[in-house]
């Protein structure tokens, strides 16, 4: 409802007192106040973007709020995740998000979905709502997103965000381009990897979803195209505190998109997990038990390394484990350095945070006529089933 019937819509007397501010402005006015309480958003995502982005929306007076999601806070989540707190661990995280925007904006109504976004449900979810904002951190889901948008003709406020670096725009917007003519195809599984990995500056979640925010507010107040993101992607970096532009037009070759597609299979997953999977299968494998038991041991015929980067290393260790980061395996110094320490030893074993890292180093090794065992569960399994002195993080 980007174009309502203003004269139904009326402001109470706390609603004036809250948004004086908005009122007061000559580009918002009562009858952009109006427009916002009128408004309904979709938030697909509670995580690094969803969480401030939901705040400033609740915060500015939008009437209706759709928030998707199916995860439960973690205390690793608080870091960035500002909508939540330590009260909320373990809890649904749309539930601790609608507790919130109902402290800052109790009259909005605030729809819950705790379901994971398909193809099955997209289109129904998404209908109801003037304007969806995609907060989500996977590809599958961004192209499903967008997808949905372009079949519904709703404009889709993106963002990302990857350790110091960040980038937001509006696609599907008075026919500008989509997240297809920035992205045509999907990159290779695992090319690109995730905040748990690679980490994530906490504030720049609240910028790049604070503007985000901003880009959903100045479409319901309905401003001028040129003047959105649209056809415009944003990019910023917060170490080097830069913010440049990239131009964007659709694509007149671009795929016409008339339905929902398996989006998991478009971007290669079961396929890259089947072969995973496979090359898993094919490599020994001892528990966090086993490991201790021989670490306890008199044996000295096995080498034990630590796959993880040197800063995750200074976090958490495995007491006799020597630090070989996985990117120094891939690039080669790191397969002599084994071969060096090894020095006879008849037992190579790796472990990472959690399994899937040294499992890749390990068949990296393999290649090279180096046999290892993989530790199931990584340090995170060593954490709680062993030593719980060692950090999770």
């Amino acid at each position: 409802m980007l174009n309502p019937n203003l004269d139904a819509i009326e402001l109470n007397k706390d609603e004036y007192e809250r948004y004086a501010r908005h009122i007061i402005l000559p580009e918002v006015g009562l009858e952009g106040q109006k427009r916002l309480k009128a408004a309904s958003v979709l938030c697909v995502g509670t995580g690094g973007l969803g969480s401030p982005l939901i705040l400033y929306l609740a915060a500015s007076g939008i009437g209706r709020i759709g928030i998707v999601d199916f995860d439960i806070v973690d205390a690793s989540n608080l870091q960035r995740q500002i909508i939540h707190g330590i009260s909320w661990v373990n809890k649904p995280k749309i539930e601790s998000a609608k507790h919130r925007i109902l402290e800052i904006n109790p009259d909005c109504q605030v729809d819950l979905y705790e379901t994971r976004l398909s193809s099955e449900n997209a289109l129904q979810i998404c209908e109801p709502y003037d304007v969806i904002i995609d907060g989500t951190d996977n590809f599958p889901t961004r192209y499903l997103v967008n997808d949905a948008c372009v079949l519904l003709n709703k404009p889709n406020v993106y963002g990302s965000i990857f350790r110091f670096e960040g980038q937001v725009t509006v696609f599907n917007y008075q026919q500008g381009p989509n997240y297809r003519d920035l992205y045509p195809e999907p990159p290779p599984p695992g090319m690109v990897p995730s905040c748990a990995e690679g980490g994530v500056l906490g504030v720049l979640c609240g910028i790049i979803g604070s503007i985000q925010a901003t880009e959903a507010i100045k479409i319901i107040l309905g401003v001028e195209p040129s003047k959105t993101l649209s056809g415009r992607l944003l990019l910023y970096n917060a170490m080097e505190m830069k913010f440049r532009e990239l131009k964007l037009r659709p694509n007149p070759v671009r795929p016409v998109i008339e339905k929902l597609i398996d989006y998991e299979q478009f971007c290669g997953i079961p396929q890259a997990q089947a072969e995973a999977a496979q090359s898993e299968s094919e490599l020994q494998e001892m528990n966090v038990s086993e490991l201790k038991a021989l670490l306890d041991s008199d044996a000295d015929d096995y080498l034990l390394i630590d796959v993880r980067n040197p800063n995750e290393y200074q976090i958490a260790q495995i007491e006799g484990a020597t630090l070989i980061p996985l990117p120094d395996i891939e690039d080669g110094d790191g397969v002599s350095k084994v071969k060096d320490l090894l020095n006879g030893k008849s037992r190579l074993i790796a472990h990472c945070k959690m399994g899937g890292r040294s499992a890749k180093a390990l068949q990296i090794l393999k290649k090279s006529g180096l046999e290892g065992i993989n530790v199931k569960g990584g340090i995170a399994a060593w954490s709680k089933e062993v030593d719980s002195s060692v950090p999770l993080y």
